[in-house]
């Protein structure tokens, strides 16, 4: 493992040359032997299109998720943060994988709250044949994971996107979800007013889209896809603000003691998760419901595998409320590192 305070232009020079730019076939999985590559935070915004992240994801849930081992993941809990390991291997495909995540609770800026770094390995040996930085990767496989969520759960004609935050999931959200929805108008609630319009004002210059400050209230009562990208860890507004039949992805919150939403959000909603092993009992968003007797652990629809594979409905009625509650999974993550190798 490279010294994470070396710099990863230095750390590429020490490897065998070789065009990091140049495509591999995906059977480096197979070989035990093969050199270990590190990509740079560049190399993977530069590898990641985010219409083939949304495929692959959408493919992984569909086609590889009964083949995959995932365990609940772990938190650890340190001085000033939290440690999380999530791998994934897929029985099928023979493919591993493990992404490593610390979780500051004060950063000095907003920004690094969260530091991931992710390892494709040899699933013979467990020698890492790929290391790339995980945070622009993190947020796409997140922001790409609502895309198919909204794609299966939310009206064809949502013309109004919302997002709750103005950090790096916020940004990513915006940028990705239009690519499975044509909105006309995103609207930005931040926890401070000013940053919120500075934050829209770039979000507009950087995309087709009509980007503009909103409050809590309006945020929440004017938007037919609502994703909630915080660390906050109360509702960030009151659930009977929202329109009938929107949709909202919940993202920010992966801990039982937060959430973003109320419990009579959740309780009129018609809820989908990524698994039902950890998101009960992980996600605030539904554990403290659930603690309160609101609702019971059925109320939960189905998984992304079910939905995308048609064995759980959807939406069923056309004003119903849907809700994706996403904590992450380690299958969005093998996915999508095996692009940067494809």
């Amino acid at each position: 493992m490279i010294d994470e305070a070396a710099d990863w232009g230095t750390a590429r020079s020490i490897l065998p040359d070789r065009s990091l730019t140049s495509d591999v076939d995906a059977s480096i999985l197979r070989y035990p032997y093969h050199p270990m590559r590190v990509l740079t935070e560049d190399d993977v915004r530069k590898r990641l299109d985010p219409d083939r992240v949304i495929a692959a994801i959408e493919s992984a849930f569909r086609d590889r998720y009964l083949s995959t081992v995932i365990p609940v993941r772990p938190d650890l809990h340190m001085a000033g943060g939290i440690f999380q390991t999530m791998p994934c291997y897929d029985r099928a495909r023979n493919a591993l994988g493990m992404k490593l995540v610390v979780v500051q609770e004060k950063p000095q800026r907003s920004e690094d709250r969260i530091q991931a770094t992710y390892m494709l390995l040899d699933p013979q040996t467990g020698r890492p044949l790929l290391v790339v930085p995980a945070n622009y990767f993190t947020d796409m496989r997140t922001a790409a994971t609502s895309a198919v969520a909204t794609k299966f759960l939310a009206h064809e004609t949502m013309k109004v996107l919302g997002v709750f935050g103005t950090g790096r999931q916020a940004r990513a959200h915006i940028k990705v979800l239009p690519r499975v929805r044509r909105f006309e108008q995103v609207l930005v609630c931040g926890r401070d007013a000013g940053v919120s319009r500075e934050f829209a004002q770039q979000m507009s210059a950087e995309t087709d889209l009509a980007v503009a400050p909103a409050d809590a209230r309006t945020c929440a009562a004017e938007s037919h896809v609502l994703c909630t990208c915080t660390s906050s860890q109360t509702p960030l507004f009151d659930g009977s603000l929202l329109r009938a039949g929107v949709h909202l992805n919940l993202v920010g919150t992966f801990q039982p003691h937060a959430r973003e939403v109320d419990s009579a959000t959740v309780q009129r909603a018609r809820i989908f998760v990524e698994s039902y092993e950890g998101a009960p009992t992980q996600a605030g968003d539904l554990f403290i419901p659930i603690q309160e007797g609101v609702i019971g652990h059925t109320h939960v629809a189905g998984d992304l595998h079910e939905l995308i594979s048609g064995k759980k409905r959807g939406r069923t009625r056309a004003d119903a409320i849907t809700i994706f509650k996403s904590i992450g999974c380690a299958l969005e993550d093998l996915a999508t590192a095996e692009l940067l190798i494809a």
